[in-house]
């Protein structure tokens, strides 16, 4: 059998997989809450004790970079290594992968059912795949095509910096340089960004606030969601969290872009994290498809470029799966 998972700083999802059944379709699955063990080992200890069995391979995804199999996870005391983990459960071969490459290796067994489609496009067997997903962060992958099957590929390219498109979002580039010497696209498309376009457009462009939104500002742990449900409010909509969705979905569109042209993403892009499947009925309007494919001379091919958002929330967990079966 093989052992999967997907190690985040809330919660662990842990799995069992078999060859002839596929990364889609685990054996015994089970969800423990990450800041309640003491390490990886611990939760996967009482993992195996109650679903024993041979294994001899595992790979685990992890939200942090992976440097010779060794890893630091966001908001956990938690050292992972790889060699570790292989002689204290007797495994193998262990693999640790950065998450979102994890996401990426998923893609190409994504069902139906799993997807949105934004833009149905024009595919091209074997093209390349471009993966983005804004969350917490902004995470890139992308996937190529090699000897039969697709190989995915890590990418930092969520810190590249910002290139507006617009004069608003100039202005927002030169309000963000006047706090930070470098504008990554993280700081402007994510769940840390959208803060970020909020104050902007609250200081600069409207310059007031709805009060009852800035009451829950005010205490809220996590501005994003606040600002999110503020621009959505069907009776009252909040004008300032309205221009920062609105902005959103016109730099996500363009950044997609971007990926979409750097790897000539002629078999697709797909938007992961968090934050694409709570915006649906926004991702499917004008903003976003127009900002994406508004390349110039290029508007054409990303026009036949497929757009498809990911809803299944167990892709990190099936992407480490597939990773591992591919040995």
């Amino acid at each position: 059998m093989i052992l999967a998972g997907d190690i985040g700083g809330t919660k662990t999802a842990v799995a069992l997989f078999s060859p002839e059944a596929g990364p889609h379709m685990p054996l015994v699955e089970a969800s423990f809450p990450s800041t309640k063990y003491p390490s990886l080992e611990a939760i996967l200890h009482e993992f195996l004790a109650a679903h024993p069995g041979p294994l001899t391979v595992a790979c685990f995804g992890v939200a942090g970079p992976v440097v010779e199999g060794r890893a630091e996870i966001t908001n956990l005391p938690w050292v992972i290594d790889s060699a570790t983990i292989a002689a204290d459960l007797g495994i193998p071969t262990v693999y640790l992968i950065n998450d979102l490459k994890a996401v990426a290796q998923a893609v190409p067994y994504l069902d139906a059912d799993d997807l949105e489609t934004l833009n149905a496009g024009d595919p091209v067997a074997g093209g390349a795949i471009g993966v983005i997903a804004p969350g917490t962060g902004l995470g890139e992958a992308f996937l190529t095509y090699d000897r039969g099957r697709y190989l995915a590929h890590p990418s930092e390219g969520g810190h590249s910096s910002f290139a507006p498109t617009t004069p608003t979002e100039a202005d927002l580039l030169q309000y963000m340089l006047e706090q930070h010497n470098h504008v990554s696209y993280e700081r402007v498309c994510s769940g840390l960004g959208i803060p970020n376009i909020y104050a902007f457009f609250r200081d600069r462009v409207l310059k007031r606030e709805t009060p009852s939104v800035a009451a829950q500002l005010a205490v809220a742990d996590d501005p994003t969601p606040v600002i999110v449900a503020g621009a959505l409010n069907p009776s009252s909509p909040c004008p300032v969290c309205g221009a920062t969705l609105d902005c959103f979905l016109g730099i996500f569109g363009s950044e997609a872009g971007n990926l979409a042209l750097k790897v000539l993403a002629t078999g697709g892009v797909y938007l992961g994290g968090g934050i694409p499947p709570r915006l649906l009925p926004q991702l499917r309007g004008e903003r976003f498809l127009s900002a994406m494919q508004n390349k110039g001379r290029f508007r054409e091919l990303m026009e036949r470029t497929p757009v498809h958002v990911i809803l299944n929330t167990k892709t990190g967990l099936y992407g480490a799966a597939a990773f591992a079966l591919m040995g």
